[in-house]
This record gives C-alpha cells, sequence and structure tokens, in this order.
C-alpha cells in the first residue's frame, strides 16, 4: 500500500462519523490548541481574542509612539552644547533672569520623604 493511500484511508476514517473519528479529532484539537467541540462563532472569537499576545506584548502597541524622553534628553543635551534653540526654555530663563534681578527670586521647596 503506498503512502498516499495510506493517507488517504486515514483522512477518510477521520471524517466518518465513528466513535474512533472522534476521539481522534478531539485528540487532534487539543494537540494543535484548537477549539475541541463544536461552539458557536462568538466563542470562536473569545478563543481567538485569548491566543493572542496581550497588549503590552504586542511590539506594534507598544512601539506605536516614538521615543519622547530619550528625545527631549537629547534636546536637551544639544541645547546645552549650543546647537539647538529651545525658545520656551530661553522665554523661561530669561524670566527668572529678570525676575532675579528684581530681587524676586523663586525657592521652591524640597520635600523630603526620610
Amino acid at each position: 500500500m503506498s503512502k498516499t493511500t495510506k493517507f488517504f484511508t486515514y483522512s477518510r476514517a477521520l471524517a466518518a462519523p465513528t466513535d474512533y473519528a472522534k476521539r481522534m479529532r478531539h485528540l487532534k484539537y487539543s494537540i494543535f490548541g484548537e477549539v475541541r467541540r463544536d461552539t458557536s462563532e462568538k466563542s470562536r472569537e473569545v478563543v481567538a481574542m485569548f491566543s493572542r499576545n496581550p497588549y503590552d506584548q504586542r511590539r506594534e502597541i507598544v512601539e506605536y509612539y516614538p521615543a519622547h524622553e530619550e528625545t527631549s534628553k537629547l534636546m536637551k543635551l544639544l541645547r546645552d552644547y549650543g546647537l539647538y534653540r529651545d525658545e520656551h526654555e530661553d522665554f523661561k530663563e530669561e524670566m527668572a533672569r529678570l525676575r532675579a534681578l528684581r530681587g524676586k527670586v523663586r525657592f521652591r521647596r524640597r520635600y523630603d520623604k526620610s
């Protein structure tokens, strides 16, 4: 008996409505992680939803937005070197300088939780 004939016989045996075929289908579905019994479409959607990776492990979700923290650190470093002009930071520094000239220096309290 050739291999194709054996495969055809095996697949035909699994398609039959016998008790053996039901058990073999159940075993096949449990091995390959599929739904074992006939279920509704809604239940299959739930199974598909739980079989996907969680959102915090999916690359397309986690890396959707650019790296803001690294970008802001880089811009601050470039500003310190004089290669980037941050007009808002320049304005804040100028306002703090003018405030200091008027004698109205703002002291910020540090709250130590020790």
